[in-house]
This record gives structure tokens, C-alpha cells and sequence, in this order.
């Protein structure tokens, strides 16, 4: 969907900086939400959304001088033609190195309040510098990320025009690339337009949404995919309460179990949770899971109905979620096959091919 967006001019639009210098306040920016996304957001009160924010936040963000050996951007491992990850298990940093978790898609962002799979990052201006300075992935100290941002007119310009202020650092840097990922919305996919009614599902897309929202309660001979119960409608994404949208989905047995959200909390319940993702544009960012351990929505569908493993925290809504009558350990689902065909033709629907088309969102470097 090309975001509706109007832009006007706040106040008078240019005052007397400095005998010769006039400085043009920057342009907001009044971003619309999609007609059934909720209002459910909070945008930072020190970084309101600009239109020369955003125009820099993108031009930093397929920036390849951020990184130590000017080879690689976040644009690298966030691909517009994957919906912002890069199609591999592990992502590449500077010398080659793998990073240890799947690159995560960026979408729709501004309903979010924690990032990375383990929340390590409250707000996206947090979560923005990390990768920078990561020594696995771009490896760059920030001062240097100053320096060289410092170097160039242009971008001294940029700076200025977005936040009125000669002096870069690495606070802007942030608030610049969280401006635009805050627009990275998605929200034109078939599943909005159904939703809309303005496309029709066919049956199979009905019955797989139907299972992809719906708890199964056997007792009474309701079946579902148990799927909505972490990837809550309409985004798809996990709950934005507290840690809240964390889970174990049972990927490993105890013994094996990842540290995920308690190397944030330091609280054993939370071993092996990690955040639940948006499946907005599902169907191009795989592989899937934090660890990119399945190739396919097929190897995903098999894990949560027969590959479940047990261990103390794994979730509730998993260990009771069966649409067998006579449930017992170990977990599993009990899907047919047609119903997990139905919810992959389903999670084909969120694809939104307008975002990654939108230009907003492309790479302003490529000519």
C-alpha cells in the first residue's frame, strides 16, 4: 500500500537563524494508520516524525559507510525484497563472520515496543546503533560512525535539515533510522483487502484464516491452528505488552534450551523464549525461525504439529493446544494435512507486494 501521507508546512516555515543564515524547520510528517491497524502506538515526544528524518534515516540506513570496512549496510542484512531480511540462516557481518540469529523482518515496527528475538532493545532508537557496533556485523565505532557521517557536506546538510543542529552524533544517527523505520507499514495484502471486503478468499484461504485464528477446544469439536494465539490479529505479531509476545515454541528440549529472553530478564521462566514475529510477508522471509533452522512454512506447519519438544517453560498455549480428544504427551497439534495446506495458502495472503516495490523504502544509492 503507498502510504497516504500529507505534509504541510509548521508555522511560518523559516525564521532568521544568524545574521546569514536561514534555517527551514523541518517538514512533519503525518503518517495515517492503515483503516484497521489500531491506534496502539506511541511515537517517541524527542523524535517526532519528519519528512527530512525520514529522508536521512533512509539514506543512512543503505549506508555502507557504517560499517569498519564500508562493505555492508543494514540494508545488507534487511533486504526490501525479502520484506527486510535477507534469505539466509545467518547474515554475514564485515569479515565474513555469521551472525547467531536469523535476520528479523522489519514491519510495521511502529506497533512495537521490543526488539531483536531476545527484547534486548526497548525502542528503536536503542536498537538502531547496535548493529553498528556489533564486531560481527558492521563494526563501527560510533565516534568513527560520526566522524565519517561528519566528513561529508551532504550529509552535515542532511543533519541540519532534519534536526537543526550542525553537529552530528550518534543520538541523531538513531533517531534518524528509527524515523524511518517507523514507516516501514505493510498493509496491502490480500488478507487487508479481504478484511476490506474488497477481494474475496477462496475457500481453502477462508478455512486456513479461520484455523490460523482459532484455539482448537476438542471437547467441543473446534479445530484450529493455535497459531493466533501468539501471532495476534490483525498485524500477526506477538503481544506488545511487556514481554508478553515472548515465547518457548518448543524448538529444543531443556537440555538444549537457548538462553533467549532471560539473558534480558535474568529470570529462569523466561529460558528459551524469544520474540514472536510479525508473519506479515511470510512467505518471502525464509527461512523461519530465530535460529533460520526450517527451510520452508512446510517444515514450520510439521514443527508446531508433530515436532513440538517438551521442557519447563515451554508456553501454555502450546502444551494445551491439541485438537486430539485424548491429548497426552508429547505435544501435538493434530492438524491434517489439508488443514496445514489451508493455513500456508493463508499465510500466502499476507504477502504486500506494494511494500516491497514502495520506493520510499528502496535504496536511494541504486541509481
Amino acid at each position: 500500500m503507498k502510504l497516504r501521507v500529507s505534509m504541510f508546512l509548521m508555522g511560518i516555515g523559516l525564521w532568521s537563524c544568524t545574521e546569514d543564515t536561514q534555517i527551514k524547520v523541518p517538514t512533519p510528517y503525518v503518517l495515517e494508520p492503515p483503516p484497521l491497524f489500531n491506534d496502539n502506538y506511541d511515537l517517541p515526544v524527542d523524535n517526532p516524525l519528519t519528512v527530512e528524518g525520514i529522508a536521512l534515516g533512509r539514506q543512512l540506513f543503505y549506508e555502507k559507510q557504517l560499517s569498519r570496512n564500508s562493505t555492508i549496510s543494514c540494508g545488507s542484512c534487511h533486504q526490501q525484497a525479502h520484506a527486510f531480511t535477507d534469505g539466509t540462516q545467518f547474515s554475514q557481518g564485515v569479515d565474513g563472520e555469521l551472525t547467531t540469529r536469523h535476520a528479523m523482518s522489519l514491519v510495521n515496527l511502529l506497533w512495537q515496543t521490543k526488539f531483536f528475538w531476545d527484547g534486548r532493545a526497548s525502542t528503536l532508537e536503542e536498537q538502531a546503533l547496535q548493529p553498528i557496533a556489533d564486531h560481527i556485523e558492521m563494526d563501527l565505532t560510533l565516534d568513527e560512525a560520526v566522524e565519517r557521517l561528519m566528513e561529508k557536506e551532504s550529509y552535515r546538510q542532511s543533519f541540519f535539515a532534519a534536526f537543526e543542529t550542525e553537529a552530528i552524533t550518534a543520538g541523531l544517527i538513531a533517531k534518524a533510522l528509527g524515523q524511518f523505520m517507523r514507516t516501514l507499514i505493510s498493509a496491502d495484502s490480500k488478507y487487508d483487502r479481504y478484511l476490506l471486503g474488497a477481494e474475496a478468499f477462496t475457500p481453502q484461504e477462508k478455512l486456513g484464516m479461520d484455523l490460523f485464528f482459532t484455539h482448537p477446544v476438542p471437547s467441543i469439536g473446534l479445530r484450529g491452528g493455535n497459531c493466533g494465539d501468539c501471532h495476534v490479529p490483525i498485524l500477526t505479531s506477538g503481544d506488545r505488552q511487556g514481554f508478553n509476545g515472548f515465547h518457548n515454541n518448543g524448538l529444543t528440549g531443556e537440555k538444549e534450551l537457548e538462553a533467549g529472553l532471560m539473558a534480558v530478564t535474568g529470570k529462569a521462566v523466561d529460558q528459551g523464549k524469544f520474540k514472536a514475529p510479525s508473519l506479515r510477508n511470510i512467505a518471502l522471509t525464509a527461512p523461519y525461525m530465530h535460529d533460520g533452522r526450517f527451510s520452508t512454512l512446510e517444515e514450520v506447519l510439521d514443527h508446531y504439529n508433530e515436532g513440538i519438544q517438551t521442557s519447563p517453560t515451554l508456553d501454555a498455549l502450546i502444551v494445551e493446544a491439541t485438537n486430539n480428544p485424548t491429548q497426552e504427551l508429547p505435544v501435538k497439534l493434530g492438524l491434517t494435512q489439508e488443514e496445514k495446506e489451508a493455513i500456508i495458502v493463508f499465510l500466502q495472503t499476507l504477502t504486500d507486494n506494494n511494500f516491497i516495490h514502495n520506493e520510499d523504502f528502496s535504496d536511494p544509492f541504486k541509481p
